[in-house]
């Protein structure tokens, strides 16, 4: 038969009563790159950092927000016959032929930072660790990407902003931050429509105008796509196939902020990490809500879920 893979939490309360939750799942699979949902842009633009030879990825997002997904994907992109690949993962839920992948295990002494060192010796081209979770492991990873490797991992953060703040809070001093990373890809999973069900309308002037203004106005003018009787949205309707809620499978949504020569000068600089974050902006990058409102004018979801996904308060 196939394997059933499980995690039981135990929780002991006060009065002799103890709850668990048993979470049962298959075997997860590696997803192409191509098939994750990036938006071409994005897709195109983490292709491209991928080919560099050496420096540091840094994947963020709150937990469940399909993090390690997108590592393996960019590892399924890397794997050739010729790239030696080693990854230190807290659990090994996706396997893939060709990597030498080790579960980290603190119980028997296997902990991120010990792996991550031993990999040094090994000589790979590309470096994974599936979670940075303490500023020792963020150190070696960055040590690494300033030699001649690629490291990707990833961190649990809100907000571009968080994560770039994080590392320096980590004690990742800002010269170093600087020369050794490449990108941070912020991401979510939002809810897609059920194909089957999803009704095409109309939308009001003041919808629209509200995506508008959301996606902000003089961006979203450089769409060119006006406002017409031909202008169409799709919302959620239900039907058996998706248990009458309307919606069926997730997509990703992100945002790639890349680690130019100009970013580069104002993180030396010293500058404010969300001043550097707006200047990005500025230069064209485009935001996790911008795209998440693609989505929706590709009728691909609604703007319910990007406002559940998308939308933050701080920034």
């Amino acid at each position: 038969g196939n394997a059933i893979h499980m995690r039981v939490t135990f929780i002991p309360t006060h009065a002799g009563l103890e709850d668990m939750v048993i979470h049962i799942s298959a075997k997860a699979k590696k997803i192409p790159l191509e098939l994750l949902g990036l938006s071409e842009n994005n897709y195109k633009e983490l292709v491209n950092i991928l080919q560099q030879p050496r420096g540091m990825i840094l994947i963020a997002g709150p937990a469940g927000a399909g993090m390690n997904t997108t590592l393996h994907a960019c590892l399924d992109n890397l794997n050739t016959p010729e790239k030696k690949i080693w990854t230190a993962e807290e659990s090994i839920e996706i396997t893939q032929n060709g990597l030498r992948q080790v579960h980290v295990d603190p119980r028997k002494g296997f902990e991120f930072p010990s792996v991550l060192r031993s990999f040094l010796n090994a000589d790979p081209d590309v470096i994974a660790a599936s979670r940075i979770v303490d500023a020792e492991t963020a150190g070696i990873c960055m040590e690494a990407s300033l030699k001649r490797h690629l490291v990707i991992s990833t961190l649990r953060t809100d907000h571009i902003i968080d994560a770039m703040e994080t590392c320096l809070d980590m004690g990742i001093n800002r010269l170093v931050l600087a020369d050794a990373m490449l990108s941070i890809l912020e991401q979510r999973l939002m809810k897609t429509l059920c194909p089957k069900c999803k009704e095409k309308y109309h939308p009001g002037r003041e919808e629209y105008e509200e995506l508008a203004q959301m996606y902000g106005k003089e961006a979203f003018e450089k769409l060119n796509i006006p406002y017409t009787n031909h202008f169409h949205l799709f919302r959620p309707r239900g039907c058996d196939a998706c248990g009458q809620t309307g919606y069926g499978g997730r997509l990703c949504v992100s945002e790639i902020f890349i680690f130019t020569r100009d970013i580069k000068r104002m993180i030396r600089r010293d500058e404010n990490i969300e001043s550097i974050y707006q200047a990005a902006v500025a230069n064209g990058m485009t935001t996790l809500l911008q795209d998440g409102i693609s989505k929706v004018l590709l009728g691909l979801s609604d703007q319910k879920q990007v406002k559940l996904t998308c939308v933050r308060n701080n920034v």
